[in-house]
């Protein structure tokens, strides 16, 4: 293996690494600005044609656009696919409070860690395989995203059409506290429940009236009463709202659920029983919108295959890895429903995902760098 010579590679590279994250934090990427969204995939697009990429940026109208390269390395097999993304939550201006900076062992800045640095070890994965004049096994297909943080509405069918053609997934999303990859996540849904009743007046003839915000009460024990902690089913009403004035007997109500599953017949109990949910009240109606949008990614003999792999290798790196699972979907939700063998996690190590103290360990820098450019070699 070529682990100890990808390693020495990445350590004489780390300042460029940090210098490089940085350029990347300095832009923002907010999910939902198209207006800043698309100059920095064109950015993007141009790192990774200085690299060798065959890049197209994929034009997105109700979004930024994505990223799609390819780099065939003279190989017909079928590719590995790497999922990135590039949006962050932050809000246009975060970067102006919150600038880029290095404090100790740790590199902060919006977006750092989830996941733009991510995009700095895939650039000099491949840049070290040029370098050295190593060539992959198979062809290496990336999707880099605008839209992942806001359930990739846009992105999914791209991720599942490059899903069906690979091999296998790896995905750039951050690792657990100590490292830690993800070999499964939970399924994610919402679920908007809207309740119609009748308006009147509270004080004269309360009597005519249907609350919906008492429908709403009634309903929300009911939906409590879904959650199975015991197999990793959650259930949160995260939002309720309704009712115009204390004198009128409130005719709307509405309320938004998060579910989590962790397996598939966990996820389709979920939406028949959202599905049939039923007015208590006489006269009052009830409707339900959503349901789950990233179905689970439940650990299979494929991926353990995958990840017993990417341990053997980590071991030439130095690297004990582990895995492990998290309540947090990812693209590789998509991509691990349809069968392929997924593993996540393989972003940069640190803390404070979508958080005011989001960072990265810097040390880590080079090291999962090498390591992801061993799996694009050797898997």
């Amino acid at each position: 293996m070529h682990g100890p010579e990808l390693l020495n590679w990445m350590n004489q590279r780390r300042e460029t690494m940090l210098a490089d994250l940085a350029t990347l934090v300095s832009y923002e990427s907010p999910s939902r600005d198209k207006a800043v969204l698309d100059p920095y995939a064109t950015m993007l697009a141009g790192r990774f044609e200085a690299l060798g990429g065959d890049v197209n940026l994929i034009e997105n109208r109700v979004g930024g656009n994505h990223l799609d390269a390819r780099f065939d390395f003279q190989q017909v097999a079928p590719p590995a696919l790497i999922l990135a993304h590039f949006d962050t939550v932050w809000p246009l201006g975060t970067v102006v409070d919150r600038p880029f900076r290095i404090e100790g062992p740790c590199a902060y800045g919006p977006g750092s860690y989830d996941m733009k640095a991510s995009i700095i070890l895939l650039e000099a994965a491949l840049a070290a395989l040029q370098a050295l004049g190593l060539s992959p096994r198979r062809p290496i297909h990336i999707l880099i995203t605008s839209d992942e943080e806001i359930g990739s509405p846009t992105s999914r069918s791209l991720i599942e059409a490059a899903a069906r053609e690979c091999a296998h997934a790896l995905v750039l999303e951050p690792p657990l506290p100590g490292g830690v990859l993800k070999t499964a996540r939970k399924g994610v849904g919402g679920f908007t429940i809207e309740i119609e009743g009748k308006a009147a007046h509270a004080g004269v003839e309360p009597e005519k009236g249907i609350s919906a915000i008492n429908e709403l009460a009634l309903q929300i024990p009911r939906i409590n009463a879904l959650a199975n902690p015991t197999v990793g089913t959650t259930i949160n009403v995260g939002r309720i709202e309704g009712g115009t004035t204390p004198n009128v007997v409130p005719a709307h109500a509405m309320a938004r659920v998060d579910v989590r599953v962790a397996t598939m017949d966990e996820a389709q109990r979920i939406e028949e029983a959202f599905r049939g949910l039923q007015a208590i009240t006489p006269g009052a109606s009830i409707q339900v919108s959503g349901g789950i949008n990233r179905p689970p990614m439940e650990r299979t003999p494929a991926s353990r295959e995958l990840f017993a792999k990417t341990q053997q290798i980590g071991r030439s790196l130095g690297l004990e890895l582990e895995e492990g699972s998290t309540g947090g979907g990812s693209d590789g939700n998509f991509t691990a429903a349809l069968g392929v063998a997924t593993l996540d996690g393989l972003g940069m190590p640190g803390a404070g995902a979508h958080a005011i103290n989001e960072h990265i360990l810097i040390e880590s820098l080079p090291e999962r760098a090498a390591l992801l450019a061993c799996l694009l070699l050797e898997l």
